[in-house]
């Protein structure tokens, strides 16, 4: 089978929304020999890609019965989250740990991966937004439940945006509603990154949109992953009925 740096599912189904994984995979690409020469354990953890942020966008995607695209390469690669011209769009140590395949990248390595993985992802991303006059995007990630393994990140879900919060406010307090969860807006980062894929995808053509961050130790197996998408699914669709244009 040939390689491809991006899968897509559910390509026909109607709904406007639109969800997207940028960090669903740790796949090196073949071209690449398969490795970064990290050991296993580091390409499991979350420098490499977002832990179960694939199963909940595929289980979501079927509950808002809309297609989903899900990044095949990772983040180590080239971080397909952040604009061509970021200087941590490839990234020679992260959180502790050197990346050799990363070592000797220079500027024409570089460019060869942005062209290879990195623009393929954003102009089949680009495609399936624009099959929709009226498209919403969901953004799904994760995140670890400590910071650098010392401070503790209580939150079960964050909800990011910039200043288009017009999906996301509703469905903020949808999420607040439940009584058992512990809800943050622009939490663990910041809503806004210049050039990130909600920034050229959403915000520069004016579509509703929302980021999740789930917190991995709440989406470890398939059942978490699809009661997750099952709670939020509802509350997703309410939202987007009352968004105004």
């Amino acid at each position: 089978m040939t390689y491809q740096p991006f899968i897509i599912e559910g390509e026909t189904r109607p709904s406007r929304f639109l969800v997207t994984c940028d960090h669903a995979a740790n796949t090196v690409p073949p071209d690449l020999g398969g490795t970064l020469g990290l050991p296993d354990p580091d390409m499991a953890r979350h420098i490499a890609f977002d832990p179960g942020a694939a199963g909940v966008s595929r289980a979501l995607s079927e509950a808002l019965d809309a297609p989903v695209i899900l990044s095949n390469f990772s983040r180590l690669v080239i971080d397909p989250n952040r604009g061509e011209d970021d200087p941590t769009v490839l990234m020679r140590l992260y959180d502790g740990s050197v990346i050799p395949g990363n070592r000797e990248a220079g500027p024409e390595e570089k460019a060869r991966r942005i062209a290879a993985y990195h623009r393929p992802y954003h102009a089949a991303l680009a495609r399936l937004a624009a099959r929709h006059p009226d498209t919403a995007i969901v953004a799904v990630h994760s995140f670890t439940p400590r910071l650098r393994g010392r401070r503790p990140r209580p939150w079960h879900i964050g909800i990011l945006h910039a200043w288009d919060a017009r999906l996301s406010d509703p469905f903020l307090q949808a999420l607040e509603a439940e009584r058992d969860l512990i809800v943050a807006r622009n939490e663990p980062y910041p809503g806004h990154l210049p050039g990130d894929s909600i920034d050229r995808h959403a915000l520069k053509h004016g579509r509703p949109n929302t980021l999740i961050e789930l917190r991995q130790d709440l989406i470890e197996t398939p059942e978490q992953q699809h009661e997750w998408a099952r709670r939020m699914a509802p509350m997703l669709n309410e939202a987007l009925t009352q968004v105004q244009d």
